[in-house]
């Protein structure tokens, strides 16, 4: 995401916000945004324009993807009972 080309910080937050929403899909928050920038005076991106430089959203993995995911190790329920708690665990003693 880049950012706003402006020096009025009130347009530039206008901006950010309108760019999410067009990611998100809400036509009718972005036709909100861009009235209000357009009674501010800025001449940017008009109504039902992307930005070019939007992200595109992550594709959801395939079932190819989840099955051959590496699974992290896990312990067990007895590895697991044998350790106590961190908070529990006994400090080791400082010589002093």
């Amino acid at each position: 995401m880049s950012e706003p080309q402006t020096e009025d910080t009130m347009i530039a937050a206008l901006l950010r916000e309108r760019e999410g929403l067009v990611q998100r899909g809400l036509d009718d928050r972005v036709a909100q945004v861009d009235e209000q920038l357009r009674l501010r005076g800025h001449k940017g991106a008009r109504r039902g324009q992307k930005p070019a430089d939007a992200p595109k959203p992550p594709a959801a993995p395939t079932p190819a993807d989840v099955a051959t995911a590496p699974v992290p190790e896990q312990k067990t329920e007895a590895e697991q009972r044998a350790e106590p708690p961190k908070g529990r665990r006994p400090q080791p003693k400082s010589e002093s």
